[in-house]
């Protein structure tokens, strides 16, 4: 008999997991990517009607030190807002890889935003300036809570700036975040009020098609730039002021449709060749992060499978250790 345990929204909440251990499952994927111990795959995408307005990603992997295999399906739809849901929904299923047998079935809706939040953060700890005291956050997306809190984690900002398309989005976000943080948050009308003079940019926009809103003159020299919209909303000369640009999984970014930087890969402006590194590569110590103050740094994340799998495990080793999730029989 093969058993499939099944965590629904409401086990993943009542399994807790806090910010640092998203942070350190997450950081633990990205260092066995950097030392070649993961098989990755670039992720694929369903557009099943453009009149929808959104898409499906496929995304899959597989992490040696876990010995676990998963795949996500996750929509992106820009539309969810009007009807109450998350813009990504998202369920996630793990496999033993020695044999193919299903382990779990979870709603990763919630490890979408939390993991997308410590990938941020984890770039920031390994690419922005330590003495980062502003954030500047554009978007309120499901993701955009985790990237702040989880930022915040890490650095303890003196100031958070954000904004996004819609005022009530904006003026819910930011309430939202001061009562997590404790701290005022401060929600502006224009993206230059969010980007001048912030030591750390992210990018989170649900756009329906690109559009360089993200001014490249508004970048603070030394800053770090995140942006991870699926429609790019930056310019082309973006690139040309950064010392390094970071991505999380090249063999991604340098395909798809959608991404921040699609144009740029696709004209060139962004190569193979004028790469820093990848994100694994540095947690796990082959390549450098930040080596001055004066760097201006671009880290492009576009999501990986094994992130999702790594906090998808862990939520899934608590669970049977709690007895929490309902038993599916499979066969």
């Amino acid at each position: 008999m093969i058993e499939i345990l099944f965590l629904s929204g409401e086990d993943v909440d009542e399994l807790a997991l806090t910010n640092g251990e998203v942070l350190v499952a997450v950081e633990a994927s990205l260092r066995a990517q950097g030392e070649g111990e993961v098989v990755l795959e670039p992720r694929e995408h369903l557009v099943p009607d453009p009149a929808f307005r959104g898409h499906f990603n496929l995304l899959r992997a597989y992490i040696a030190p876990l010995g676990v295999a998963g795949v996500k399906v996750v929509g992106d739809f820009i539309d969810n807002w009007k009807l109450g849901f998350p813009s990504e929904l998202a369920l996630l299923t793990l496999y033993d890889p020695r044999t193919g047998v299903p382990r779990a079935i979870l709603d990763a809706t919630e490890i979408t935003e939390r993991r997308t939040g410590a990938m941020t953060a984890l770039g920031a700890r390994h690419l922005a300036r330590q003495e980062a005291r502003i954030l500047g956050h554009v978007g309120a997306r499901g993701t955009a809570f985790a990237n702040v809190t989880m930022l915040d984690h890490l650095f303890h900002f003196e100031e958070i700036r954000v904004t996004s398309a819609r005022p009530e989005s904006r003026e819910a976000f930011g309430s939202a975040l001061e009562r997590a943080l404790g701290k005022p948050v401060r929600v502006v009308d224009t993206w230059r009020e969010v980007v001048e003079g912030a030591d750390i940019v992210v990018e989170a926009t649900r756009l329906a098609e690109p559009k360089p809103l993200l001014r490249t003159e508004w970048i603070k020299p030394g800053a770090l730039v995140v942006p991870y919209g699926t429609m790019s909303a930056v310019e082309l000369s973006l690139t040309s002021i950064m010392d390094k640009i970071v991505v999380d999984d090249w063999g991604q970014c340098r395909r798809g449709r959608f991404g921040s930087l699609r144009a740029h890969v696709d004209q060139g402006l962004l190569t193979e060749k004028s790469l820093h590194a990848e994100l694994g590569e540095i947690v796990a110590g082959r390549k450098p992060g930040r080596e001055s103050e004066s760097e201006t740094i671009l880290f492009w994340h576009r999501g990986l499978a094994t992130t999702d799998i790594a906090v998808g495990h862990a939520l899934y080793e608590r669970a049977v250790e709690q007895g929490i999730g309902t038993t599916l029989r499979y066969r």
